[in-house]
């Protein structure tokens, strides 16, 4: 039983940063996702359960961070530097399975609801 809430979504200009939040109940493999052309979702981010290793997209490297802090049952993604195409409504997923294959949307089993970021340009 994985409950997974989505906060921290807004508006702001390009070139702007917002840091989104998901109160996760549970130590799995957490995950960022979001809309993308020709699939439900495109992976973003995710990190391993320990929060000792975290993978990108190639489209958000070096501008997003994701992190979580199982103590208090967050994961966060801080997201710098932003571009209108990266507006859409992020989930965050958690999963059991370990660290390969992190993105592949099927391989998650828990999904929030979402938050919406929109980005101006």
């Amino acid at each position: 039983q994985v409950q997974l809430v989505e906060s921290g979504g807004g508006l702001v200009q390009a070139g702007g940063s917002l840091r989104l939040s998901c109160a996760a109940s549970g130590r799995y493999t957490m995950g960022w996702f979001r809309p993308a052309p020709g699939k439900e979702r495109e992976f973003v981010a995710a990190i391993s359960g320990s929060g000792g290793s975290t993978y990108y997209a190639d489209s958000v490297k070096g501008r997003f961070t994701i992190s979580r802090d199982n103590a208090k049952n967050t994961v966060y993604l801080q997201m710098n530097s932003l571009t209108p195409e990266d507006t859409a409504v992020y989930s965050c997923a958690a999963r059991a399975r370990g660290i390969g294959g992190l993105g592949s949307v099927g391989s998650y089993d828990y999904w929030g609801q979402g938050t919406q970021v929109t980005v101006s340009s």
